[in-house]
């Protein structure tokens, strides 16, 4: 045992390598531009010499003796023959200059400056154990404006920078160039008291050492070479580099030996520059890249490091997983929206470990014995000393599942009800990951409930998800606690339902409990039986003679838990200026009192995803998810099997309009049309008043864009209005199930002005938008508006300019995606540290507050009422549909109960409290029991100690950025 003393790190320094550290660490000066011999060996004072280390599997290391396996490899080192600036310390550099005396070297403060800043570094380390960048700038800015220096006298003149790394001085005879030999010299006198003062440590890293004299050689192993088929080696861009400034180093060496030019000399040294600025950066700016002879950019040092596909974030931070599979999913509404189907042979393929007990042992002996080609069955035994007996090469299994005892582990098949997370990507937010239980299945895809394609913004049009094995009950059971779908209905972005009915779910629905929806006993069986409400006693028929009847309200209250309350408006809500409430002719708005359905149709408003304030979203926060799964997945059930018994198409005779509506949407984009003309005439005239802010071209462009929309606006209503409330089409967009009456209006009316940026088409093809108009034209149809429909089908023209709207769409989608995505990275890296202590407090790592109360109301969003610790005016609405009796209802008193026994919740509550209360004149005596109700919502809406709230702010504006513009 070691007797070493143990120190805990307390933090880790980088400096810049002095030339004496690079000399000391290699190994061997590089001087010979050659690779190998011809013997193909490398050659020594190479770029690949052996005591650089060695990537041949039989070959030695010349330096530490040992084969390619265990040789860490060893640096080398080039001496140049002139100083090169390092290219990632440019900047620094120039900020140097401009701040140090061109003559003594002193820092640019006067004796008062110096005292004042040293004072304040010292007071920032006594307080904070270190000094913040913002004193180091400001120290260099202060620099920076000195003429002269304090210290000698000497005049200062103004120092430009043009990227990478040139540098000249405008002196009182011209603009100097300063080369990296006289950046250095002036860099060297910078005395140490002084580097301190701008947070530089000398002994680690003085300025000088930016501008290279000494260029460090990597190991072979950092640039291995490949041998290609023809048997010739292809070398690393690394190495290709390296070749390039030892050549360009042995041809400056002769010159200076050899006396030469100055202007030649110059050359050579701006040539090593570049190679050695390339080396380490080639996307430096202000410099072209360097390539190979194909053109191929080469791949360098910090090419290497950075962004997305560079040693940090790809081979540190990057992931790789077994026990994983990615398929195609498609969609399957019979299956539970916990659920995942999962093809028998992804079943087959991934395994679980499980260890024999007492209670398993028999069962997995039948696993072992049917072996990995029958199903269900097992792939590995691994008995209790680490051995691993791989079943599809063992004869005997009987024999081997008689050997089974207990502490042995079978990694068994995936079996129905075991625990798996699902993913798809890209994963914006929290709940693009869940858990779900396994049903396994026949045929090649995922399957999954539609229901739960919001949260992770699926379709199945092609979307492949990937699919994770948790290895261990712990892993699993944490699976199925923290991440299981219905503990996620809720999102924490707005607190309202992400998971829900939507498309043929909503439409059943709806049409289910219209006001002309009757069934038979038949069909009623049928319905609950497929909703598995087989335990249920049915309600008295609606309708007794000539035969028993039920209404789809009747039927859809059987789903409902009992004592649910609920008020609403439906989808269909036309928005009278006075709501005639149950009296509603279109049925809209929706009364559940006890657990049944009043009056109302349910729709996307009631039951859809992404609705807060819906009757799903109530269910949730007063029964519960579970409670809640069990009814979306009932509903879910039963409206399918409606539609199956009803039948629900869409087909081309749906799109039919009668000729007087058709003859109506010609006159209207005739009118249209001529407007324009004459808005046009009146422009030309000098007649048009401009208006407020525009110019009198750009009025005229946003009077025809105001007719033109108005145009395809009325369209899309006559069209609509005139295929009626029962045709399919205009169901799915009232019930809010898919698409909108402009979807109706492009189909069956116009498609009306296309535009580019905000604006119509430009004219372009010498004044003109294509060669088929006249020059100058700027009437409607010129400029893109499209007076046909996709059912009619698009002349060339207007096919033409409806391919520039979509391109410019497809271009769109691609730049802000990237940009969005962008955003939310940084927005994560920003916020990724804030977390909920136990105090309530949001704080940071070192323990800084950054709010004192988590949103200044301490909830939960996802725990919420769609943001709102609690809809108090909701809750009391229900609350008064619970109530019996009347009772008295006074002002003052109904204020006195609530401040006494509600005390404990704030302020703003209670007064809203108050409001609703006497709103809905709940008498005094049940006021308590309100309280109690609204207290206990209260408290268990508050957000828990160690939440990553910073995290989920970042995915709550970045997610929703994201997926606008896929």
């Amino acid at each position: 045992m070691s007797v070493s003393e143990y120190k805990s790190v307390r933090g880790i320094k980088f400096g810049i390598l002095s030339p004496e550290e690079i000399r000391k660490m290699s190994v061997v000066e590089i001087v010979s531009e050659e690779t190998y011999d011809e013997d193909n060996l490398p050659i020594p004072g190479g770029v690949m010499d052996l005591r650089l280390g060695t990537i041949e599997p039989r070959q030695r290391c010349r330096t530490c003796g040992n084969f390619s396996d265990k040789c860490p490899g060893h640096f080398g080192h080039i001496e140049l023959p002139k100083p090169v600036i390092h290219v990632e310390f440019a900047k620094i550099i120039y900020n140097l200059l401009q701040s140090i005396c061109r003559s003594c070297g002193r820092l640019l403060l006067t004796d008062s400056s110096r005292q004042l800043y040293q004072e304040s570094i010292q007071r920032y380390k006594e307080a904070l154990g270190e000094v913040p960048n913002f004193l180091y700038d400001s120290i260099i800015r202060t620099a920076r404006k000195m003429s002269r220096c304090p210290y000698c006298g000497a005049e200062q003149y103004t120092i430009r920078f043009s990227p990478p790394t040139n540098f000249t001085e405008e002196t009182p005879n011209g603009v100097t160039r300063l080369t990296p030999e006289i950046i250095r010299e002036r860099l060297e006198r910078i005395p140490d008291e002084d580097c301190k003062l701008i947070g530089i440590d000398p002994k680690s890293a003085r300025p000088e050492w930016m501008v290279l004299q000494v260029l460090p050689v990597p190991p072979v192993d950092v640039r291995p070479s490949i041998t290609l088929e023809s048997g010739q080696r292809s070398e690393d861009d690394l190495t290709h580099k390296l070749v390039d400034i030892i050549r360009t180093v042995s041809r400056l060496r002769e010159y200076l030996e050899s006396g030469a030019s100055p202007l030649i000399v110059q050359d050579y040294a701006d040539l090593l520059q570049y190679h050695v600025t390339t080396y380490l950066d080639n996307e430096a700016s202000g410099i072209p890249a360097s390539k190979h002879r194909t053109g191929k950019v080469l791949r360098t040092l910090a090419q290497r490091l950075k962004g997305k596909e560079g040693r940090f974030r790809s081979n540190l931070s990057g992931k790789r997983v077994d026990f994983s599979s990615r398929t195609v999913i498609s969609p399957d509404p019979y299956i539970d929206i916990a659920e995942v189907g999962v093809p028998i042979q992804v079943a087959k393929t991934l395994t679980f470990p499980e260890r024999v007990g007492e209670w398993n042992k028999e069962w997995l002996k039948q696993l072992v014995i049917n072996g990995p080609e029958k199903y269900p069955g097992a792939v590995y035994v691994i008995r209790p000393d680490g051995a691993r007996i791989r079943l599809e090469y063992v004869v005997d299994r009987e024999k081997l599942a008689e050997s089974l005892d207990i502490g042995f582990i079978v990694e068994r098949h995936l079996m129905n009800g075991d625990i798996v997370i699902f993913n798809r990507q890209p994963s914006l937010h929290r709940i693009s990951i869940l858990g779900h239980k396994v049903r396994v299945l026949p045929y090649r895809t995922f399957r999954i409930n539609p229901a739960v394609c919001p949260p992770y913004n699926a379709d199945f049009d092609g979307d492949e998800m990937n699919l994770h094995v948790p290895q261990s009950l712990e892993a699993a059971t944490e699976a199925q606690s923290l991440m299981a779908v219905p503990q996620h209905f809720i999102t924490p972005r707005y607190g309202g339902p992400i998971i829900g009915a939507i498309r043929d779910f909503i439409t059943g629905a709806f049409l289910l409990t219209r006001k002309d929806t009757k069934l038979a006993r038949s069909e009623v069986s049928t319905l609950l039986y497929e909703a598995g409400l087989t335990f249920l006693k049915l309600p008295k028929p609606a309708i007794s003679k000539p035969k028993p009847m039920w209404t789809g309200k009747q039927i859809f209250s059987l789903l409902l838990p009992k004592g649910f309350n609920f008020v609403s408006k439906a989808n269909i809500c036309v928005k009278c200026d006075e709501c005639k409430k149950e009296k509603c002719e279109y049925d809209a708005y929706i009364v559940i009192k006890n657990g049944e359905l009043l009056s109302g149709v349910i729709d996307k408003a009631s039951i859809g995803a992404e609705k807060p304030e819906s009757l799903f979203h109530r269910i949730i926060r007063e029964y519960g998810s579970e409670e809640a799964h069990l009814f979306l997945n009932r509903l879910i059930r039963l409206v399918t099997a409606f539609l199956n018994l009803r039948g629900f198409t869409y087909t081309y005779s749906d799109l039919d309009l009668p000729a007087e509506t058709r003859r109506k949407i010609h006159k209207r984009i005739e009118e249209a049309e001529k407007k324009v003309e004459q808005l046009i005439e009146k422009y030309r005239r000098g007649e048009l008043e401009p208006l407020r802010g525009l110019s009198l071209e750009e009025s005229l462009e946003a009077y025809i864009m105001n007719v033109l929309s108005d145009a395809r606006s009325d369209t899309d209503t006559l069209a609509s209005s005139s295929l009626g409330l029962d045709n399919n089409g205009v169901i799915m967009t009232l019930s809010g199930a898919r698409g909108s009456i402009v979807n109706i209006g492009h189909i069956v009316g116009c498609l009306g002005p296309q535009s580019i940026r905000g604006q119509r088409i430009r004219l372009g093809y010498r004044d003109r938008t294509l060669p088929h108009f006249r020059w100058g034209d700027i009437g409607a149809r010129a400029r893109g508006f499209i007076s046909s429909n996709y059912k009619d089908g698009l002349n060339p023209i207007e096919f033409f300019f409806h391919a520039m709207s979509g391109r410019e769409g497809l271009v769109d989608t691609a730049v802000r995606t990237q940009q969005s995505g962008y955003l939310q990275r940084r927005l994560i890296h920003a916020l990724e540290l804030l977390r909920i202590e136990y105090d309530g407090t949001v704080r940071d790592p070192e323990g800084n507050i950054i709010e004192f109360l988590y949103g200044d109301d301490g909830v939960d969003p996802s725990k919420s009422d769609h943001g709102k610790a609690i809809n108090i005016e909701r809750v009391v609405e229900c609350f008064k549909l619970t109530l019996k009796g009347g009772g008295r209802c006074r002002k003052r008193e109904v204020t006195k109960i609530v401040n006494e026994k509600a005390k404990n919740i704030p302020q703003a509550m209670r007064d809203e409290l108050i409001k609703a209360v006497l709103k809905f004149r709940i008498p005094e005596k049940e006021i308590p029991s309100l309280i109690k109700l609204i207290q206990d919502a209260y408290e268990a809406s508050q957000v828990d100690p160690g939440e990553a709230i910073g995290i989920v702010a970042a995915q709550s504006i970045g997610e929703p950025g994201t997926q606008m513009t896929l």
